[in-house]
């Protein structure tokens, strides 16, 4: 047995005082005069024995409450290991307060449970210890030790937050305050331990031990809206624009008619329900009709208990009025792409010579066509560069007269296959890649009764794997007659004939010219983002007009702040620094005025509900890591300071001290003589 605080065994000592006071007792007795004097001496000696016998529980007991109490204060125990540390510690505790922790366990939400655990932890510990709570939103008041009082206040003010972090994250977070400390570090993590933040591979051997407390709760069964996109990158009014939604099934059983609703602009409508397998998803579709242009608010929703928080998803986008196509010229402008997107409506066709061209107006166009061009200066080859990389789209038809070396240079430039030679030979064109987004879903059934084009004037290109081609119109001999290349966030289409009818017949073939332009006007590698996921997408990129010069931008809506903002020429990035953590819709304004509305969705990290269990917490290869089981007897505190210390002794010599003070007071008053 060892005792934590030994110097109180000096209080030992004053023992000796009741002792004293016993051997020399100092009462009086009064001499009274009675003549049956052999009577009254065998009733004193009786009396007097009894007296003696009294006299020395009562002292025993009083000796013994006071040696108790003496050592309850020297805190005896019977330690566990073979050495014990009394050095001060700094304690790290990380209570998980993700949506996973507001699941029920015993009728009592898992964050609740976690609470009571880490005020035990607190508990187990003494005035002298540091402490740091932290949670998942890595605040600036959980980056610093605090004392016993303000640990337990600061544990009281935890609640359930959308923020998620991996366990690494929060290992790391814990060790740049434990790393400060001159006191002995220790860490606990309290959490569902769910299998999307258990990264316990990718970290290293800790230099502080890591107790592991599962909470373990009731396996609940979840599905959740996992994504939404459009099939088009770009939505048209006045059309049907394909909604693509992923639902998950996360539990292990399969579940029937989960019913999908959508709510535009404040009209609620069905859109059908569905059956999903254990462990699976469906991709359901909606045809949306959208009939004006500007801003739209699109909330999706479906019916599921008990978890939540990933059953709605917020979608906000824009639909412009029109598409903008610019077609740089080399002579005069081209007869049949004049008609061809005259027919098509929403798109606006823009004729420019290459020497009389505004560059600052490239990024309000979709689709730049480069028409009979024989040379591109390096100054047009520099911005067309940057308008891909930026996310346009860029269509080459090489002139007929074109200087070779200006044009390879330029398509080096921009990264792609060079011209090797040209043939002046008659070739059609046989093989159309529909699985291609330009080529998909344009058709119904077979292909075999579209004429595809001719060409008598054609361009053979390199081959460079590295250039990343993929060939959309094919020739007969296999070589390409249509390539694409994604470059950036945006593409390239190059055609290996110019665009003249009697070179090539393209223009003639309406069912593939016409439909090729659509849909390259409207493609783009990337998309502009209709919803941006709490926690995890703090940047938004708009676009920044050539006219705005004052940048007060503000966003609105369950929280109202000014975001950090940054200028990249034609792009602004806004930073919500975490500012943001109630899902939703919110107003972009600049100077009062709204220029676009963003939604935020719940990170969907915590839809899975698959937990680490103990025997698979416990098989972790890091000998940092301890496991403590959440359903152990007794409470934290006690389970701790036997960790700590081993068997705790000072509550037993407390209830002795009680036990000898009742027996001593037994026999002052039930004790008669």
């Amino acid at each position: 047995m060892e005792f934590l605080f030994p110097n109180f065994l000096w209080a030992l000592s004053l023992l000796a005082i009741p002792i004293i006071i016993h051997l020399f007792y100092f009462r009086r007795f009064k001499k009274v005069q009675f003549t049956n004097v052999k009577f009254l001496k065998e009733i004193k000696e009786e009396t007097s024995s009894r007296n003696k016998l009294k006299n020395l529980l009562v002292l025993l007991c009083r000796l013994l409450a006071v040696s108790a109490l003496i050592l309850a204060f020297a805190q005896p125990f019977i330690p566990k290991k073979d050495s014990v540390d009394y050095s001060k510690k700094s304690v790290s505790i990380f209570v998980d307060n993700s949506f996973s922790m507001s699941a029920l366990s015993s009728e009592v939400p898992l964050i609740e449970k976690a609470k009571k655990r880490a005020r035990e932890i607190v508990s187990a510990y003494t005035e002298a210890d540091e402490f740091q709570i932290i949670t998942h939103d890595f605040l600036g008041k959980h980056q610093r030790s605090v004392g016993k009082e303000d640990a337990l206040s600061l544990i009281d003010e935890i609640q359930i937050s959308p923020s998620v972090r991996k366990i690494s994250q929060v290992i790391n977070r814990q060790n740049q305050v434990l790393s400060k400390s001159t006191y002995t570090p220790v860490s606990y993590i309290l959490s569902d331990f769910q299998n999307s933040i258990s990264d316990f591979e990718t970290i290293q051997d800790s230099l502080f031990e890591v107790n592991l407390i599962p909470m373990q709760d009731v396996q609940e069964k979840n599905v959740s809206i996992d994504s939404v996109w459009f099939s088009s990158p770009v939505p048209l009014p006045n059309q049907n624009n394909q909604l693509m939604v992923s639902i998950k099934n996360h539990g292990d059983s399969d579940i029937d008619n989960v019913r999908l609703t959508a709510l535009h602009n404040g009209v609620e409508k069905p859109a059908g329900t569905n059956d999903i397998e254990a462990r699976s998803s469906v991709v359901d579709t909606i045809n949306l009709n959208i009939r004006k242009n500007g801003w739209h608010e699109l909330e999706l929703k479906i019916t599921d208990y008990p978890v939540q928080f990933d059953d709605t998803y917020y979608l906000s986008f824009e639909v412009e009025e029109n598409v903008n196509v610019l077609s740089i010229n080399g002579n005069q402008s081209n007869s049949y792409l004049n008609s061809a997107f005259k027919g098509l409506r929403f798109f606006e066709l823009e004729n420019a010579k290459a020497s009389n061209i505004s560059y600052s107006e490239f990024p309000t166009y979709n689709l730049i066509i480069l028409n009979d061009l024989n040379l591109v200066s390096s100054g047009l080859g520099s911005e067309l560069s940057k308008f891909v990389q930026q996310g346009g789209n860029l269509l080459i038809f090489p002139g007929q007269q074109l200087n070779k070396e200006s044009m390879n240079a330029f398509f080096e430039q921009l990264a792609i296959d060079i011209i090797t030679q040209s043939e002046a030979e008659t070739k059609d064109v046989s093989r159309i890649n529909t699985s291609e987004f330009v080529f998909d879903n344009v058709y119904l059934g077979t292909q075999r009764n579209i004429k595809l084009p001719q060409s008598t004037l054609n361009y053979l290109f390199s081959k460079y794997q590295s250039r990343g081609q993929e060939s959309l119109l094919s020739y007969r001999d296999g070589t390409p007659y249509l390539l694409k290349y994604g470059k950036g966030n945006g593409n390239i289409y190059l055609c290996a004939s110019p665009l003249n009818k009697e070179k090539n017949d393209l223009v003639a073939n309406a069912e593939v010219f016409v439909p090729m332009l659509y849909k390259m006007a409207i493609s783009s590698g990337n998309r502009k983002k209709t919803s941006y996921t709490i926690g995890k997408d703090h940047l938004v990129e708009i676009d920044r007009k050539p006219s705005q010069t004052d940048f007060n931008f503000e966003i609105k809506g369950p929280s109202n702040f000014i975001p950090a903002q940054t200028n990249l020429g034609s792009k602004m990035i806004l930073d919500t620094k975490n500012q943001i953590v109630q899902d939703g819709y919110y107003d972009l304004t600049l100077n009062n005025e709204s220029l676009a509305k963003l939604a935020f969705n719940f990170n969907r990290i915590e839809s899975d509900l698959n937990y680490m269990n103990e025997s698979e917490l416990s098989a972790i290869k890091n000998q940092a890591f301890q496991v403590i089981s959440d359903t152990a007897d007794g409470s934290f505190e006690q389970i701790i300071g036997d960790r700590e210390r081993g068997v705790v002794l000072w509550k037993w010599c407390l209830i002795f001290a009680l036990i000898f003070l009742a027996l001593e007071t037994i026999l002052l008053r039930w004790w008669k003589l």
